[in-house]
């Protein structure tokens, strides 16, 4: 006998549904039940398809990183410095498309093999203009973890959002260190500013501690 359900259901459909569902729903707020409510199917029926939640967030991740791919990974400019600066700020910039982005992204196995040929063209570029192997997976894993662990705290609640009253509030608990009371407006309110300057301050690590000396 045919389930009729799982007949009219993929993982790729699934996580679609649950994607397009994040942003009502946040990270937290995001159950098997409520996707299948969307579907309008009974909460059973995915777990023919997934095990349990984090399988969910795994396949999530995975129809992210395909939709970047077709976006912006897929043909790395030659320039490495390029290159870098341009995957991850495309990179940002699709993360936050989603509540919680990357959260749901981060800490997770991607379940295909979408992400294989964008990390050897990137590599590729690493390679070809003189890193070594190692070197250039080193650089790659820094700027895509820095990019990763900016968007989560971005994305994070905020002295604004939190209860915490504001920056106004912060800097008057923080009224005996002066520095880290000035600090919050570039920490929680500069985004845009602060990922480019952090950016560019990864790839000229990068080109000083990874990079041949022809091509830091």
């Amino acid at each position: 006998m045919v389930n009729v359900a799982t007949t009219r259901l993929d993982r790729t459909k699934v996580a679609r549904t649950a994607l397009d569902l994040l942003n009502e729903t946040g990270l937290e707020g995001l159950t098997l039940r409520a996707i299948a409510k969307e579907l309008d199917v009974k909460a059973p029926a995915l777990y023919w398809h997934f095990e349990d939640k984090q399988a969910l967030l795994d396949e999530m991740a995975t129809e992210m990183m395909r939709r970047m791919s077709a976006d912006f990974l897929a043909e790395p400019d030659p320039d490495w410095r390029v290159a870098i600066r341009t995957s991850m700020r495309g990179m940002r910039e699709h993360l936050l498309r989603y509540r919680d982005g990357a959260r749901v992204y981060s800490g997770t196995h991607f379940t295909d093999l979408s992400y294989a040929a964008p990390l050897e063209a990137h590599l590729r570029t690493l390679t070809e203009a003189g890193f070594t192997q190692p070197a250039a997976a080193r650089a790659w894993s820094t700027a895509y973890s820095f990019t990763i662990g900016h968007v989560i705290e971005e994305q994070a609640p905020g002295p604004d959002e939190d209860g915490g009253g504001g920056l106004a509030a912060r800097a008057e608990r923080l009224a005996a260190y002066p520095l880290a009371a000035a600090a919050g407006e570039e920490l929680f309110r500069a985004h845009d500013r602060g990922f480019a300057a952090g950016l560019e301050a990864v790839i000229a690590g990068i080109g000083a501690t990874l990079a041949a000396p022809d091509t830091a």
